[in-house]
C-alpha cells in the first residue's frame, strides 16, 4: 500500500511537471511571438528611418540648389504647422503651374542671355548719353564762340563798310544790317545812302554805285584780314571818271597790304598799278603777250 502510495505521488508530480512543461513552453512561443513582431515593428522603423532620412537630404539639396537658406525657411514656418496643410498648399500650386504649361523650358536660359544683353545695352546707353552730353556741351560752346565772334566781325567789318563808303563815293553813308535774330542763320544786308539820294537796299542802286559799295565791303574785309592778293574783275567797267579816281588811290593805299591783280580796260586805272600784262594779236590767230613795269618805263621816260 505504501508502495501504491508512493506511486501515485510520483504519477502526480510527473503530469504536474508535465502540466508545467507545457504552460512553460507556451509561454515560450507566446514571448518568442510577442519577440518577433517586436523585431518586425523595429525594421519597420529602422525602413521608415531610412526613407525619411533620405527624404530630408533630398529636400535639403533642393532647398540648396533653389538658393534658399534652411534655416531661414524653418523660421518662417509655424510651430503648429501641418503636413496635410502644406501638402494641399503644394497641391494647389502644382495645379497652377499645371495650367501655366506648356512650360518654356529655355526660359531661363533666354533670361540669363536677354539680362546679359540688357546690362549691355545699359552700359552703351550710358556712356552714348555721356557722349551726347559732351556733344551738346561742345555744340553750345562752338555756338556760343561763333556768335560772339561773327558779332565782333560783323562790327568790325560794318565799321570799315561806313569809314570807305564815303570815301569811295566823296559821300553818303552805307552800313550793315542784320536780317534776323540768330546770329547763326541771319543774313547780311548793305543799306546803302550815295550822296544825295536815300538809304535803300544795295539792290536799288545803280550798277556803278552797287559796284563802289561791294568794293567798300570787300576792302573792308580785306582791312580785318588781308588775304595774299586780291583779283578784281574789271570792277572799274561801270564807274565814272571821278569814282575810278577815287577807286584807284583806294587801291593804291590798300595795296600797302595786299597785292591786287585786276582785269580793266580803263586808262586810268591802270596807271594805278606797278606791272601791266596785256594781249595783243598783231598777226590774226597769234596772240602775244606783253609786260610792261611802268615804273621801269617813266623812269626811260624820263631819260629820254
Amino acid at each position: 500500500l505504501l508502495v501504491d502510495k508512493q506511486l501515485v505521488e510520483a504519477r502526480r508530480a510527473v503530469e504536474d511537471c508535465d502540466a508545467e512543461f507545457r504552460r512553460l513552453e507556451q509561454e515560450r512561443q507566446r514571448v518568442e511571438h510577442v519577440l518577433g513582431q517586436v523585431r518586425e515593428n523595429v525594421a519597420e522603423k529602422r525602413l521608415a528611418a531610412q526613407a525619411l532620412q533620405l527624404r530630408a537630404e533630398q529636400l535639403a539639396q533642393a532647398i540648396a540648389a533653389s538658393g534658399l537658406e534652411l534655416d531661414a525657411l524653418l523660421a518662417e514656418l509655424a510651430e503648429d504647422a501641418e503636413p496635410a496643410h502644406w501638402q494641399g498648399q503644394l497641391a494647389d500650386l502644382a495645379q497652377k503651374i499645371a495650367r501655366l504649361e506648356p512650360v518654356n523650358l529655355a526660359a531661363i536660359q533666354e533670361h540669363a542671355e536677354q539680362s546679359q544683353r540688357k546690362e549691355y545695352l545699359d552700359a552703351q546707353l550710358t556712356d552714348l548719353t555721356s557722349a551726347m552730353e559732351t556733344l551738346e556741351g561742345a555744340i553750345k560752346k562752338i555756338d556760343r564762340e561763333t556768335r560772339q565772334r561773327f558779332k565782333e566781325t560783323f562790327d568790325r567789318v560794318n565799321a570799315g563798310v561806313q569809314e570807305l563808303f564815303p570815301r569811295l563815293f566823296g559821300g553818303g553813308h552805307a552800313y550793315l544790317e542784320l536780317t534776323g535774330e540768330d546770329l547763326l542763320d541771319t543774313g547780311v544786308a548793305i543799306m546803302a545812302r550815295p550822296p544825295g539820294k536815300r538809304v535803300s537796299n544795295i539792290t536799288l542802286l545803280s550798277g556803278g554805285e552797287k559796284a563802289l559799295t561791294a568794293v567798300s565791303l570787300v576792302f573792308a574785309i580785306f582791312g580785318l584780314n588781308p588775304a595774299p592778293f586780291c583779283l578784281l574783275d574789271e570792277v572799274d567797267a561801270p564807274l565814272d571818271e571821278a569814282n575810278v579816281g577815287r577807286f584807284s588811290a583806294m587801291v593804291r593805299e590798300m595795296s600797302e597790304k595786299v597785292q591786287f591783280i585786276f582785269v580793266s580796260h580803263n586808262k586810268a586805272t591802270m596807271e594805278a598799278a606797278h606791272q601791266l600784262c596785256g594781249v595783243t594779236m598783231r598777226e590774226p590767230g597769234v596772240s602775244r603777250l606783253v609786260q610792261v613795269d611802268l615804273a621801269e618805263a617813266s623812269k626811260l621816260a624820263g631819260v629820254a
